[in-house]
Order: structure tokens, then C-alpha cells, then sequence
């Protein structure tokens, strides 16, 4: 990971356009290529960012971070007016996040259960690998088609992120292109399922203790 602090200036071209002016900010190159630009505020977010997989060319003054995105090009321009600290470590492998009690149990009775998210779908494979990190549930549905099932106690608007992110890097692969995506959790907040609905992804709150069969469904009474 190489970490750099400057006074730079930040272009963005592709699918829209941004620009950030000339400021101090932080500067993050990862070894599977991704790009982050932070600022000293705004919480853990980053201002600008790039996906892997990215070709990065650092000239004399200028990186320039690139990446296909379709027939088209999405285009990351620093210039760097004032290097202000510079450093690179090895990380090494990571083991991942482990997931804690509920959002592991989820996943098991789910992978057990998976029609309890939709009627008809069926578990393709558990923890189903990418370049950037594994997909908790592969499913097919009905229509024998792919479905993305990511898995969460409590469903943010990050976990949104996190699940687009999977869907565009498995949607490179021809037979995967029309791959549905699906967010599973205890708990949905309301921002993360209005997100989904814009991005026309699946969202389903999951009670444990049903799928378990510790406990009956409430029953609900009507009037005639």
C-alpha cells in the first residue's frame, strides 16, 4: 500500500465529471489497484475513488489513474502540486473481516434456506470468490438465472456499495452479465432500502428465530 499526502488538485472524466481544486489531501494506492482520495473531513468516505482493475501512470507531477469501463474509459487525473509525505508498506494477506454470531448464522440458514429470499431460488455456492472479496450466497433463481445474495446484520447504505461493487465485478464475465443482486439482513435502514430500490437491487429483512423454527410467524387478524 503506498500512502501519499499532497497538495494536489483531483479530474474526474467518464461516466460524469468532477473536479476537486487544489487542497491537501491523502492519497491511497492499494495493490489490488484501487485509488482513494480522502480529505481531512467528511467521515470515512473518499471524495473520489477507482475500482480495480485500474492501470495507474505516475509521471512528473501527475498520476493518472485509468480504467474500462464498457466501451468507454473512466479517467482519474491528480496533479500534484506539493508532495507533502510520502510512504509504501508490504501488507501481506489478509484474512478478511470475520462476520460476527448473527451475520454468520444469517448466512448459514440462509445457504440452507435460500428460497425463504425468493420462491424457487437455490444455493449455487457459499463465499464465491472475486477479485475483490467473496460473495456471501451465488444463487440461481426460478429462471435459472444468477443471483448476488450479500448478507448483513444490519443493512446500510455501505453494504449497498459493497453489493453494486460485487455485481459490476462479476458482471464482467459474459455468462454472469444479467446477474441479479440481493440484500439480506436482520435489520434495514430505511436509506440503504430506498438505495436499492434506485439501483434496482433486491432487499429482504430476515428473521434468524423463523428460519430457525425456534419461533411461529405472528399471526395477523383481519376483519370480515
Amino acid at each position: 500500500m503506498r500512502l501519499v499526502v499532497a497538495r494536489c488538485e483531483v479530474t474526474y472524466t467518464g461516466r460524469l465529471s468532477a473536479y476537486l481544486p487544489e487542497a491537501v489531501r491523502l492519497l491511497v494506492f492499494k495493490a489490488d489497484g484501487s485509488v482513494l482520495v480522502h480529505a481531512d473531513s467528511g467521515g470515512y468516505k473518499p471524495l473520489n475513488w477507482m475500482t480495480p482493475p485500474t492501470v495507474i501512470e505516475d509521471g512528473d507531477g501527475v498520476i493518472v489513474v485509468r480504467k474500462r469501463a464498457g466501451r468507454s474509459e473512466d479517467r482519474l487525473e491528480i496533479r500534484i502540486g506539493e508532495l507533502l509525505a510520502e510512504v509504501e508498506h508490504e501488507l501481506g494477506e489478509d484474512s478478511g473481516l470475520e462476520k460476527d454470531g448473527v451475520e454468520r448464522h444469517l448466512q448459514e440458514a440462509l445457504a440452507e434456506q435460500p428460497d425463504a429470499l425468493e420462491d424457487g431460488l437455490r444455493l449455487v455456492r457459499r463465499e464465491w470468490p472475486t477479485e475483490i472479496g467473496p460473495v456471501d450466497l451465488m444463487c440461481r433463481d426460478a429462471d435459472d438465472g444468477w443471483v448476488a445474495v450479500e448478507i448483513k446484520r444490519v443493512a446500510t447504505i455501505e453494504a449497498v456499495e459493497q453489493l453494486s461493487r460485487y455485481l459490476e465485478v462479476l458482471r464482467r464475465d459474459p455468462t454472469l452479465e444479467a446477474c441479479r443482486g440481493v440484500l439480506a439482513a436482520a435489520s434495514v435502514k430505511p436509506q440503504a432500502r430506498t438505495l436499492c430500490e434506485a439501483r434496482g437491487l433486491g432487499c429482504a429483512e430476515v428473521d434468524l428465530g423463523l428460519l430457525r423454527g425456534a419461533r411461529e410467524p405472528e399471526l395477523t387478524l383481519f376483519e370480515a
